[in-house]
């Protein structure tokens, strides 16, 4: 999700100004903004410092990740011949990504909180990489995928081994758990995400199955796509904030979910905040396998203190951990 951090002082005074992937090949830097959330709130878990586009720009795809915009690419997949640019990663190519997990968990060893570490879906991924940027429409990616679904299957194959082997690299080097995010499998009905975004879904999971290493996956707006998404092979399913927790643990089953506090009541005050978190609670109902987070990240906006405050009431009233997510 978007970095926990991002709404505190002292990570804007770290961060700067610039690239997010200029701060994520600074390992002692990434470290620092992975641990900030974790020493302010005291949450259970912590999640690497990263983005999904990493394994893209680190075999030279030609991808920036702009800010106010967000990811870029220079020259978009527009044919087969651009599969090409896309070689398999290699472990030196993320050895700073693998650097910052170490010098985490090393800091997280003492008191044994986990780090989960992060990957792109294909899907999602592979909407930056053919429309070029952000997109509302996702006109360019839907259209490849149903009039050229050779070409698609394809690259989200290809898209599927670099999310792999990114995330085995962080396995490697102490992530103690992967979450998986397809962000915008939303943009798919229920039957589009079965043929194009599911299957590559499930690669991922196979290829991480011999690290015994648990899978969070997660998408927004998917509500209508939970059933589905907890046939992946996943071992968790986070939530959004669009369908109550209680519907979403009926739709996918017995699976455990992750979620899904709206963002936007962290912005309304405690009193809202804390309504909220209690809500997400009383649906979660006393059944095991909940871990409380958001639906979504932590906006830019946001006191602080308030998210100190929902952290409190979960572990004092709650059965879940809480993730800086």
């Amino acid at each position: 999700m978007r970095q926990a951090g991002r709404s505190l002082p002292e990570y804007r005074a770290l961060r700067g100004s610039g690239s997010i992937l200029q701060a994520i090949a600074d390992p002692a830097l990434a470290c620092e903004a992975t641990l900030q959330p974790v020493r302010r709130y005291g949450v259970d878990a912590a999640i690497v410092f990263s983005d999904i586009v990493v394994p893209l720009h680190a075999i030279g795809f030609g991808v920036d990740v702009v800010p106010g915009t967000g990811p870029v690419v220079a020259s978009p997949v527009r044919g087969p011949g651009d599969l090409d640019r896309i070689r398999p990663l290699e472990e030196d190519d993320v050895a700073h990504v693998a650097e910052t997990v170490r010098l985490v968990a090393k800091e997280l060893a003492g008191d044994g909180t986990p780090l989960i570490g992060l990957a792109g879906a294909p899907f999602t991924v592979a909407s930056y990489a053919v429309e070029g940027g952000p997109t509302r429409t996702f006109e360019r990616v839907k259209a490849m995928a149903h009039s050229e679904p050779a070409l698609f299957d394809a690259l989200c194959d290809r898209l599927a081994d670099l999310a792999a082997s990114f995330a085995a690299v962080q396995v490697r080097a102490g992530a103690s758990a992967i979450q998986l995010f397809d962000s915008w499998a939303g943009a798919l009905d229920p039957v589009e995400y079965e043929r194009f975004a599911l299957p590559p879904v499930r690669k991922v999971v196979a290829a991480l199955a011999e690290l015994s290493v648990p899978v969070i996956l997660y998408g927004l707006n998917t509500g209508e796509l939970l059933s589905a998404m907890a046939t992946s092979g996943a071992h968790v399913v986070g939530v959004d904030w669009h369908v109550p927790l209680d519907e979403a643990r009926r739709r996918v089953g017995d699976l455990p979910v992750q979620g899904n506090l709206d963002p936007a009541r962290c912005c309304a005050g405690v009193d809202v905040a804390l309504e909220g978190t209690r809500e997400v609670l009383r649906r979660a109902g006393a059944r095991a396998g909940h871990v409380f987070n958001l639906g979504h990240g932590v906006l830019p906006s946001t006191d602080p203190g308030v998210l100190a405050e929902v952290v409190a009431v979960v572990h004092a009233e709650g059965r879940a951990g809480v993730v800086a997510a």
